[in-house]
Formats: C-alpha cells, structure tokens, sequence
C-alpha cells in the first residue's frame, strides 16, 4: 500500500471515529482556565490546549510546573480534544499547568516527525517558560498509547541530547514500546487491538522497515535505559500491549530508574476513556497524585 492509499484509508477511518465518540467524562467539573496556542516547531506550526488552575498557588502568584500530554490513537487517529476533560482533571488536582499537544499524525507525517515535534513543544515551553508563569526547571511528560510512546521516546531524545530539557517525570499509560515484534506475536485477548490493525498503523507511522528498531519508535530497544526520568508506567491485564510495558518498566528498574507501575485487572486498552468510570478515575488520580508528589519533592 502506498502513501496516498494510506492516507485514503485513514481520512475514512477518521470520518467514522468522529462520528462515534462515547469517551468517558470526568465525574466532577474542574476549575481551569483553558487556552489555544500555535507554537514553532520543526514539524510547522503545532497546536496545544494550555490548562491553568483558577486560582493562585498557595494564595501566592508563584509559577507552574508542567505536564505535557500526549493523546493515543496509533499514531494516526485522534487529537488533543479527546483528553481535554481529563487535562482540566490534572491540572487541578495536580496543581500544575499542562500542554495539550495536538501533533501530527501519520501516515502525512511519519516518524521521526511526531517525536521531534513534541520535543520541540518542551522545548519552546522551557525557553518560554515566563510568558505562561511556568515553571521552567520542573516538567512532566506522558501519553496514552501511541502517545505514552512519543513521551518515553521524548525522554531518550532528550537524555541523546544532554538532557537540556528538565523532565521529572514521565508517565506511560498502556503504551505501545516495541514495534519490531510482529503484532501477531504479541499476547492476545478477544478486547485487544487486533494484530492486522496494529500492523497497518505501524506501517503507517514508519518512514521504512528498519525504523522499527529505532529505540525512538521502541523505546524497549533501547541499549540502556539508565538517566531517565522517574517513571509512572500503567498497564491493563487484557491489553496485548501489557507485556511489553511490564518488561519496559522492569528494563528502567535495572538501569536504576524510580518505577511506579500498576496493572489494573481486567482493563482493555483504552479503559482511561473508555468504559468503566470508576477504574478509569482511578488511574487518572494515580497520574496526578504521582505529578503532584513529583513536583512537591523537586520544591524542597
């Protein structure tokens, strides 16, 4: 399949994703303020939804630390919209200012473009930190899928780079990590993605083949996984992602990476926005209460 009927078959597939969103919304409603901005970046202009807490931090007008998000959907569906309630959700309870990145999808923009995009974001955010009363030594990084994997992949390219970018965190909820491995070969459950779909996204998001093994697309490749951030790595039980997750968290461990990981039982991918509210809520409590006491303990 070339380009461009790769890209006839995901316009299709797009149209009929957005006609059925059932994702789940937050019980409560949080009090934050939300705005849209165009950065530079090496991919063009990308877009990202900023949340800030109404309301001044310890009654004082002190800076933000901040979490940057990454929406899930192969690398080809999705857009920072779908996680606007639960962006509202960690920057109130986290008390922190989160980026909402909106970036490219393949297959019109391939890898490495996402990767360096979203790196550029945390990037520009460091170097402007002032202009949105951030603070710029304490910042946190995740995603959902495909975009827990541009968060983990965002960390090596940072620590490849000297590790300019002050990244505390970094949280990998049910995140693809090896792409190499055929997907058939990967656990399987009747909920999970199916192997033929998790093959055409993957073909759509690489550039070639031998990109697979890049440690920036499998991060689970990666020869050493020594001087990266913290990490907060969630798992479902019945996700064929679940495994490699597991051996990604217990690699950083190894290495002499702080790990946090939980797997919630009978979860399916997706589970954070779709099905049961209250496991769903559950995870999303673990992420900001993990942001909060990371950033809690970079103050002292």
């Amino acid at each position: 399949m070339d380009q461009q009927q790769q890209i006839a078959m995901v316009q299709q597939m797009r149209q009929q994703s957005s006609g059925n969103d059932q994702s789940l919304q937050p019980s409560l409603t949080y009090d934050v303020i939300v705005k849209e901005y165009t950065i530079p970046t090496s991919a063009g202009e990308t877009r990202v939804l900023v949340y800030v807490p109404n309301r001044k931090k310890n009654e004082q007008a002190v800076t933000w630390p901040v979490f940057f998000n990454m929406h899930g959907g192969g690398f080809v569906l999705g857009q920072a919209d779908g996680d606007d309630p639960w962006c509202r959700l960690i920057a109130d309870r986290a008390a922190c200012l989160v980026v909402n990145i909106d970036y490219k999808l393949a297959p019109e923009h391939k890898f490495p473009t996402a990767v360096h995009e979203c790196y550029d974001v945390v990037k520009w955010m460091h170097s402007n930190a002032d202009q949105f009363s951030a603070n710029a030594t304490m910042f946190a990084i995740g995603g959902h899928s495909a975009g827990g994997n541009l968060a983990a992949s965002v960390c090596l390219l940072n620590r490849e780079r000297g590790g300019e970018l002050p990244i505390l965190l970094q949280i990998i909820d049910y995140a693809v990590l090896d792409v190499a491995t055929e997907p058939g070969e990967k656990p399987d459950f009747p909920e999970a993605i199916p192997a033929h779909v998790a093959r055409t996204f993957n073909a759509m998001y690489l550039s070639k083949p031998e990109d697979a093994s890049n440690p920036l697309v499998s991060p689970l490749l990666a020869e050493s996984l020594s001087n990266l951030p913290e990490a907060l790595i969630i798992t479902a039980e019945r996700d064929s992602l679940a495994e490699e997750a597991r051996a990604y968290a217990a690699k950083l461990e190894a290495d002499g990476v702080k790990v946090t990981h939980k797997e919630y039982a009978g979860a399916v991918h997706g589970f954070t926005h779709h099905g049961d509210i209250e496991m769903a809520e559950d995870a999303w409590y673990l992420m900001s209460d993990k942001l909060r006491n990371v950033f809690s303990r970079a103050e002292v």
